[in-house]
């Protein structure tokens, strides 16, 4: 994941970092902070579909471009590059915005995506050669294949990010649109317990009440690179 961003133009002073609990602040400890996004991994589940279908129900596509969004959303149309989408989201918006190297590929990937609508933002994912060649490096470093868009798999990626007006995004290609979490205070990163708690913990909290009581998730943070 951090070659990944890092080879398209992020700062090599971020990284990702795994958290290994969403409540023993021993461990939470570990994780360099501010945190500019978690990134969290979890099988799709029944209950996860229906939490999705039921809230997007009465939301209307979303279809903001510009300079004033919030965030940049990107609508996921390429089929198993929802890793790839995570990863986007978590290194375009918030704080890790601005330490994107200038005339990288990032920085022009997020220039070119901001007066776009989300159909044209996703066409320009479709069609960018930075982005293919950034997954298949990742890839080719990595101890496994990556997927083709015809095999199946179960695991999604929703990535939470903080604004600049201190609202917490929870940004996921499969939905609507982005989603306003909630307010968070001036102090707080992605990673403190108010964003936890809109956030990464609501999730876990209806997956394991739900008919499958499902645990299994991966969290990594994008912060402060500890080389």
């Amino acid at each position: 994941m951090t070659s990944l961003v890092q080879n398209l133009g992020l700062s090599p002073s971020l990284a990702f970092h795994d958290v290994w609990t969403l409540d023993d602040p021993s461990l939470l400890a570990f994780v360099p902070r501010p945190v500019h996004a978690l990134l969290l991994v979890f099988p799709v589940t029944s209950t996860y579909e229906k939490s999705r279908v039921d809230e997007d129900g009465p939301i209307s596509e979303y279809t903001s471009s510009g300079p004033g969004e919030e965030v940049i959303w990107f609508r996921q149309t390429i089929r198993n590059a929802c890793g790839m989408i995570g990863l986007l989201h978590a290194a375009c918006n918030g704080g890790a915005r601005e330490m994107i190297a200038p005339s990288s590929d990032l920085a022009n990937l997020v220039a070119d995506a901001i007066p776009l609508d989300p159909p044209a933002r996703a066409r320009l994912l479709e069609s960018s050669p930075s982005i293919a060649r950034a997954h298949a490096s990742a890839a080719a470093k990595g101890d496994t294949v990556a997927p083709s868009a015809e095999d199946k798999i179960d695991l999604h990626f929703v990535a939470f990010v903080k604004s600049a007006e201190n609202n917490l995004w929870e940004l996921d290609g499969r939905r609507r649109g982005p989603l306003n979490r909630g307010k968070l205070g001036a102090e707080d990163d992605v990673l403190s317990e108010k964003a936890l708690d809109l956030g990464a913990r609501r999730f876990t909290k209806r997956e394991a009440e739900g008919d499958g009581h499902e645990m299994r998730f991966s969290l990594v943070a994008l912060a402060p690179s500890m080389d």
